[in-house]
């Protein structure tokens, strides 16, 4: 029984030791611009994707059938 005490006993002590902050919670400026980074940049892909299609199809319609 002395191995799970002590198996025990590191686990808390390791615990203590590695305290997880909640970062997303301190620096919530930053998620919000991560967040508003990802969004634009969304869009904008989604804008290159929308006129590469717009075009692919309007070269198709061009061609004589």
């Amino acid at each position: 029984m002395p191995a799970i005490n002590n198996a025990i006993v590191a686990r808390d002590s390791f615990s203590n030791i590695v305290r997880r902050e909640n970062w997303a919670q301190q620096e919530a400026g930053v998620v919000v611009v991560f967040c508003i980074v990802f969004v634009v940049a969304s869009g904008l892909i989604g804008l290159w994707i929308s006129k590469l299609l717009a075009k692919r199809r309007a070269k198709k319609a061009a061609l004589p059938a």
